[in-house]
């Protein structure tokens, strides 16, 4: 169903974050990229946890029990919210980052030198980092670039996959310029030579419903903290293929997925609230079971994202002295992600005095600083970052071109 600015108003309420005050306003919180604020229910789920629970796993009492059988039913959650075939396809873990690395550990041990993988100038370092440490074991590790308006050409992506590639790894959405790479292009490219797909979603997960089996991906992390939730990395990968990798795992730990990649304790609570913001998630849509109405409400809060992303997309640019960066917002998908830069201001200023202000973006590279080196701007002290989610507002958008305009008049 349709998610309209009233629904916005309403579920601000849901919010405790969004009371807070800065010289008698209310502050802006458009730094959606960095993660967003966590509503009401999750932070009672996680709180419900430690009250009632708080017990390691697979003990013989009733509170162990209870927490074995949480976390379950939270896998199962976040399943549905991927569109998992199975629960067990789920593993969890500190954050992506650290699940990636603990994948590329077990890929340096799968693969043999003159082996490639093919990663991408426009991703996160999460999944570039792990990758490129690779290239000591001899393995090869292939750049496709992004072009100036940061999208990536399928006719360099095409070029650097080849016969020993078994491995690309891709976003799909750009942290830093919101864009969606064409991923049905990837992954033919990538099947057709027998290699596995991996992509990053976290950037994706919060801005559109996510269905693996119709992505047809092999692996696909994300972070619940992104999507209203708690600090958590979430890992699919298809049945049978995390079997196939040499994890590194204690020798007490289950050889079985999802288990196998699953190092210590994990942080149960935040399992449990991870779920939890999948279910208020759902709850701004309809339908007969969870999964129908995650992606109604993913569908309806998309497109209000991108209506109002757009609109100060365009607004912004037309302030003399300010770029923006990465694609136009037209009939393809992007994320609602505007970056910027303001002639005469470094980032790092134009954040400083935005957040004087009350308003809440993000400057720098944003850990996805190969882009910004591309687009030449490192030297300026990357971009200006502002990212809309479900209870951001027009008047939240009118305060920030106003303080804006004013910027650009003082350069």
């Amino acid at each position: 169903m349709p998610f309209t600015a009233a629904d916005s108003d309403a579920c601000r309420a849901d919010f405790p974050a969004l009371d807070r005050l800065h010289d008698g306003q209310p502050l802006v919180f458009l730094d959606g990229p960095a993660g967003s604020q966590m509503p009401r229910s999750v932070i009672d789920a996680i709180g419900d946890y430690y009250r009632q629970n708080n017990a390691n796993h697979h003990g013989s009492f009733p509170t162990s029990h209870d927490s074995d059988a949480a976390v379950l039913e939270a896998r199962r959650t976040l399943a549905t919210f991927l569109n998992a075939n199975e629960w067990h396809e789920i593993s969890l873990g500190q954050n992506m980052t650290t699940l990636t690395y603990s994948l590329a550990r077990a890929f340096g041990d799968r693969l043999a030198p003159g082996d490639e993988i093919v990663i991408t100038a426009l991703d996160h370092e999460a999944n570039r980092g792990p990758w490129l440490g690779l290239r000591e074991r001899g393995i090869t590790v292939r750049e496709v670039g992004i072009r100036p308006d940061g999208t990536l050409d399928p006719d360099a992506f095409a070029s650097q996959v080849s016969e020993r590639t078994e491995l690309v790894a891709v976003t799909l959405a750009s942290n830093a310029l919101g864009t969606v790479p064409d991923l049905a292009q990837v992954v033919r490219l990538a099947h057709d030579v027998d290699a596995w797909v991996l992509v990053d979603a976290v950037h994706y997960a919060p801005h559109f419903p996510i269905d693996v089996q119709a992505l047809d991906v092999d692996f696909l992390l994300c972070s619940a903290y992104k999507f209203y939730g708690p600090h958590v990395g979430v890992l699919y990968a298809r049945s049978g293929l995390l079997e196939q990798l040499p994890t590194e795992h204690l020798r007490v730990q289950s050889d079985d997925p999802p288990y196998r990649i699953e190092t210590g304790t994990l942080n149960f609570a935040a399992i449990v609230g991870a779920a939890a913001a999948v279910e208020y998630l759902a709850s701004w849509g309809e339908g007969e079971d969870l999964r129908s109405r995650i992606v109604d409400a993913a569908r309806g809060i998309a497109e209000y994202e991108h209506a109002l992303a757009g609109r100060y997309w365009q607004a912004v640019r037309e302030i003399p002295g300010v770029t923006g960066w990465g694609p136009d917002f037209d009939d393809t998908p992007r994320a609602p992600t505007v970056s910027i830069t303001v002639d005469g201001h470094t980032a790092t200023d134009v954040a400083r005095l935005l957040g004087e202000r009350g308003i809440q973006v993000w400057d720098g590279h944003f850990y996805a600083i190969r882009a910004v080196e591309v687009l030449g701007l490192a030297d300026r002290g990357g971009l200006v970052r502002t990212g809309v989610l479900m209870y951001n507002t027009s008047s939240e958008i009118d305060r920030l071109l106003e303080a804006l305009e004013e910027l650009a008049e003082s350069a």
